[in-house]
């Protein structure tokens, strides 16, 4: 008897991990989806540009940023929400937006892109913040619980 429910258990532990690394790997791709849509819809506004990125006579946004290096700091950021409880998620979200915010200026300094005059850099440290808990809901699956 003991054996069948360690099995089941066992059973139980390896859905929860597969349903947790489909979870990771949706909200990564949504990521990558509203990052792109994101910057498409601000890159035709002239909020922004880049003038260094991959394929620019294609492309007016960074694909490079959008496709590949947002959705792998998703899944860390979401590996890394796990293993927090709801009051060390909201601080790490809100530690996140602020760094963020600081590339994002330093990564301006270097080139990579550019904002216009009307472009309010408090925007970005908001956007990441509402961008990161948005991710984080839908790696939960529900849109009422946020932080939870």
């Amino acid at each position: 008897m003991n054996t069948v429910k360690r099995l089941r258990s066992w059973r139980l532990l390896l859905l929860q991990k597969k349903q947790s690394f489909y979870n990771t790997v949706y909200a990564a791709l949504f990521a990558a989806l509203l990052g792109t849509y994101l910057d498409l819809y601000f890159v035709g506004r002239n909020m922004y540009e880049f003038p260094i990125r991959p394929f620019p006579d294609v492309f007016s946004i960074n694909i490079a940023f959008t496709l590949l290096i947002l959705p792998c700091f998703t899944m860390l950021f979401l590996m890394a929400m796990r293993k927090m409880n709801r009051w060390n998620r909201s601080v790490f979200i809100i530690f996140l937006s602020l760094m963020v915010f600081t590339v994002e200026n330093k990564m301006e300094q270097w080139g990579f892109f550019y904002h216009s005059n009307e472009w309010k850099h408090y925007y970005s440290f908001y956007g990441y913040f509402l961008f990161f808990v948005i991710i984080w809901s839908v790696y939960k699956g529900n849109g009422t619980n946020i932080i939870k």
